[in-house]
């Protein structure tokens, strides 16, 4: 297909950009359309890529997450070679630190099941109290599981560096909102700023904002946004970059960048429509579970809340593929918290859906119009 082909993506977030990148990189000719919204789940998102210590979730969700983490890798070698290389990127390893031993063995179990399948988890190890406390300075005295191969990403830096270099490799980005053209029952490419785009083929990565561009064809998305509050702290004067993510294996999570930023999430809080808002019992419920876990924080400097609305399927798992009736119209959506990790799989496979090639596995539980 080439050059001659063209494919308009909405929505600029790391999802939207990842697609947009892999066709560019293919050689497609590439618009890329975002709106830009304040509180999407890119800017937010606190960049933790370590699936194999996750739990709960189904094997079409762990899929998703694994083929994220494998990606990373050939993403950031692909990203070096557009000279973009501040991505906060790092691999610094996971800790598993819960209170109740029992959990403790039982994530043991899984992790070192999981690391046998998958090398770029690394080595697993139980460390002693002391042990896991030289690793995450400001950590409680518990024994917790480490993971070599955990690391993290800033998501507004990764999203930053993949626009520049879309737009090094010729890439279009325009801002402002995107409609569908279409052409009775035809998809013929989006409108923007009043301009028709013709195209081959529409990436639909609109995250929680995407239902919206679907209804006018009559078409559910069923996505809502859920509202995420997401604590920042600086320990002043101390070198945090190589701390690793840690995990008391509830919903929350500690993981830290340079100069002293420590990132505590987050907040799950389904139905919150698009409420912008900080709220006390937010940040209360975020800052007493980190400094249950991490009580060497109580001394860290406030400096921000950040607000994302995570894009939600009903069952948690993506919505990735084609719609009946309007083959050239792929959606990529319901990465819900897992954004910053699932991305650069489903966004190479929303590429390949857009030029027409067979994904790398089975697409069924990922039907983006199931309820």
């Amino acid at each position: 297909m080439g050059v001659s082909m063209r494919t308009v993506v909405i929505g600029g977030g790391i999802l939207g950009a990842i697609a947009a990148y892999s066709l560019l990189r293919a050689g497609v000719e590439v618009v890329l359309i975002d709106r830009a919204d304040e509180g999407r789940a890119t800017q937010a998102g606190a960049g933790i890529i370590s699936p194999w210590t996750t739990l709960h979730e189904g094997a079409a969700l762990y899929a998703m997450l694994e083929g994220g983490a494998v990606a990373y890798p050939d993403l950031v070698a692909a990203l070096a070679e557009d000279g973009q290389s501040d991505l906060g990127y790092a691999r610094i390893g996971t800790l598993c630190a819960p209170e109740d031993p029992a959990v403790l063995a039982a994530v043991e179990r899984l992790v070192r099941s999981r690391a046998l399948a998958c090398p770029l988890a690394g080595a697993v190890s139980i460390l002693e109290p002391a042990e896991a406390q030289r690793l995450f300075p400001a950590m409680a005295r518990r024994r917790a599981l480490y993971l070599s191969g955990g690391a993290r990403v800033d998501g507004r830096r990764l999203c930053r560096a993949l626009h520049q270099a879309i737009a090094r490799r010729g890439g279009t980005i325009r801002v402002g909102a995107a409609s569908l053209l279409m052409q009775g029952d035809r998809l013929l490419g989006a409108a923007a700023g009043g301009d028709a785009i013709g195209a081959d083929a529409v990436i639909l990565a609109g995250g929680a904002w995407a239902p919206a561009v679907l209804a006018p064809l009559g078409l559910q998305l069923a996505i809502e946004p859920q509202r995420g509050q997401i604590v920042h702290l600086r320990l002043e004067g101390t070198d945090t970059a190589a701390w690793p993510v840690l995990y008391p294996m509830t919903s929350h999570y500690l993981l830290t960048f340079e100069e002293g930023r420590v990132v505590i999430g987050a907040t799950r809080e389904t139905g919150s429509g698009f409420d912008r808002r900080v709220t006390a019992a937010g940040i209360a419920t975020v800052l007493a579970t980190a400094l249950t876990v991490a009580p060497g924080l109580a001394h860290a400097t406030y400096l921000e809340t950040r607000i994302g609305f995570r894009p939600m399927s009903p069952d948690g798992c993506p919505m990735l593929g084609t719609v009946p009736g309007l083959p050239n119209l792929v959606i990529a959506n319901g990465l819900g918290p897992s954004g910053l990790t699932i991305s650069p799989f489903a966004g190479q496979i929303a590429a390949g859906l857009a030029m027409g090639t067979p994904p790398p596995l089975d697409l069924a539980p990922y039907d983006p119009l199931r309820r």
